[in-house]
């Protein structure tokens, strides 16, 4: 059970690292643009990308460090 929640893990930080500014962007191109039905789940994505690319920031501006 350990390995598999490493495993999830592991493809969490991947998908999020490379997605997280498609989701960002796209979803309310989607929704507003192309009269997307919204989604309960890709909201939740959105709203997690949202931090994701807030911790950045924080991270890379206001804390001047580097992961």
């Amino acid at each position: 059970m350990m390995e598999f929640l490493k495993e999830l893990y592991g493809v969490g930080i991947l998908f999020f690292y490379y997605m997280k500014w498609l989701i960002l962007v796209g979803l309310p191109i989607l929704y507003f643009g192309l009269d997307y039905k919204f989604n309960l789940i890709m909201n939740l994505l959105w709203g997690y990308s949202l931090i994701l690319v807030m911790k950045d920031f924080i991270y890379l501006v206001i804390l001047k460090r580097k992961y």
